[in-house]
């Protein structure tokens, strides 16, 4: 399906590696020019190199930590005269209640929860501005799934989806959509650190983790003008995990 996105301009956050860079990449090979962000300089400018030289759109590295305001605020004031932001930045720990402290709930917070809300209040206000624009939150099924071993991650999804949903009902009067998408265990590096939290490969659908180009397909379709009619809304990307979770 041609998605209709050549010429647009998007803005990719946690997109060093992971569903992140895939989704960036195929942002690209859509036909947008690409503003790629996350802390780690190097990895972020490889990743940038490659998809530039695979898709020969334009990808600009920008090294930033969105658990900063100030950082927040020079990414927006750089790069954010954008037609799509996509946030997905941000890694919360597994554990039990009795195993996260304040400290380390708060950073894993400031950059999941924060970081999506602060940059979205920055972007918003360019794209209202313009009247036009996407902004696609990967948040994670855990809102759904509510597993008490993945607290800290359950409470920062369900924020942000009741965040994405609410913007979202109400951004049509300024011309933009919030959309997002949630994915249940993903095939990253990611998996790995949190594979004692999750279940086995056998008891997931399918009998396999989410391959993450699947969930970046969602993430590029919400964002494309065939979704336009799409927002305040939360597509899971799961298997059906959530649905047997609410049942």
């Amino acid at each position: 399906m041609n998605l209709d996105l050549n010429g647009k301009r998007a803005l990719v956050t946690g997109a060093s590696k992971g569903i992140g860079a895939v989704t960036a990449r195929l942002l690209a090979a859509e036909g947008c020019d690409v503003v790629i962000v996350s802390r780690s300089r190097e990895e972020l400018q490889m990743m940038a190199d490659q998809i530039a030289d695979v898709t020969s759109r334009s990808v600009v590295a920008c090294p930033a930590d969105l658990s900063r305001s100030s950082e927040v605020a020079r990414v927006a004031e750089q790069y954010g005269d954008v037609d799509i932001l996509v946030n997905n930045a941000g890694a919360i720990p597994g554990g039990r209640l009795e195993d996260i402290d304040e400290g380390t709930w708060r950073a894993a917070w400031d950059l999941k929860v924060f970081g999506y809300i602060n940059l979205t209040r920055e972007i918003f206000k360019q794209m209202s501005a313009r009247r036009s624009g996407t902004i696609v939150n990967v948040i994670g099924a855990a809102a759904q799934i509510r597993d008490p071993s993945y607290i800290c991650g359950v409470a920062g999804n369900a924020a942000l989806t009741a965040f994405t949903m609410s913007l979202g009902s109400d951004s049509h009067r300024v011309g933009v959509r919030v959309v997002g998408v949630s994915p249940g265990p993903v095939a990253t590096q990611r998996l790995l650190g949190l594979q004692d939290s999750v279940q086995s490969s056998s008891a997931r659908p399918f009998g396999r983790a989410a391959e993450p180009l699947e969930v970046a397909s969602a993430v590029a379709f919400l964002a494309s003008p065939r979704s336009g009619y799409t927002s305040g809304t939360v597509l899971m990307v799961d298997g059906g995990l959530s649905a047997r979770a609410v049942a």
